[in-house]
């Protein structure tokens, strides 16, 4: 995220968002988590870089699984205070996602959980993730689902007589661009884009799509937290696994 849009240092935000990733029935967790490492390739051996790495976790797994280097970088002082202190043998560093002409080294694979919808222009981290890849090397991506973040005025839902999550009310779809959104505080800048502009982002910039994926949540999640039934209707997130050539 951009150096003016550091939300993660903001102290309301940075507690009310630990408190959201440390809940063990978190979307994070049951769906974005495990989708992600679906999604990766064997890490032994291998030099992995981690954009927009918040408290360092993922990497402390990335090195778990085998990686011979991992490297974390975050534009939040805040979360790489975290991160240092809670993981060893691996780098942190400071570095605005919207800007890697200073990242140093090339990588065989690159993930980033959650971060992409925070990025302006789409087309130019595409091009610099590219650009630090090793050949064969792969970009492995998670972001908040197009549906989700394609309203305008945020995310909404036609609840049946019970009030229960009936449909989805798809809006803006077309209408590309910044969003204003509130999320633990108000003005939470994120950034709406197509399907195709996503797809088309990575194609041009020499990366081969693999695989897609977009969690939903199993049978015996939704019995024992009905709420994400509504899942069913729209996935929460799309994930990507693409490949350098």
């Amino acid at each position: 995220m951009s150096a003016a849009q550091n939300i993660y240092d903001n102290p309301v935000f940075f507690d009310g968002y630990r408190k959201l990733r440390e809940n063990p029935d978190s979307a994070n967790i049951l769906l974005e988590k495990p989708a992600l490492f679906e999604l990766s390739p064997d890490l032994t051996g291998k030099i992995v870089l981690d954009l927009g790495c918040g408290y360092g976790k993922n990497c402390a797994e990335f090195y778990r699984r085998g990686a011979k280097s991992v490297v974390g970088v975050d534009i939040s002082e805040k979360m790489l205070e975290v991160a240092k202190s809670e993981n060893h043998g691996i780098r942190f560093e400071r570095l605005d996602m919207n800007d890697l002409s200073a990242l140093k080294g090339k990588f065989d694979v690159i993930f980033s959980s959650l971060a992409a919808h925070y990025i302006e222009d789409f087309d130019k981290f595409a091009e610099a993730v590219s650009g630090s890849l090793n050949s064969g090397g792969y970009f492995i991506f998670s972001q908040e689902h197009p549906l989700t973040t394609a309203p305008v005025k945020g995310a909404s839902w036609a609840k049946d007589a019970d009030g229960n999550a009936d449909h989805y009310i798809l809006t803006d779809y077309g209408n590309t661009g910044e969003r204003n959104t509130s999320w633990i505080v108000d003005s939470v800048i994120k950034y709406h884009r197509t399907f195709s502009e996503i797809l088309n982002a990575l194609i041009n910039a020499g990366l081969a799509i693999e695989k897609l994926i977009e969690p939903i949540p199993s049978r015996e999640i939704i019995s024992r937290l009905p709420g994400y039934a509504k899942d069913l209707h729209k996935p929460s997130f799309l994930l990507a696994r693409a490949r350098k050539y």
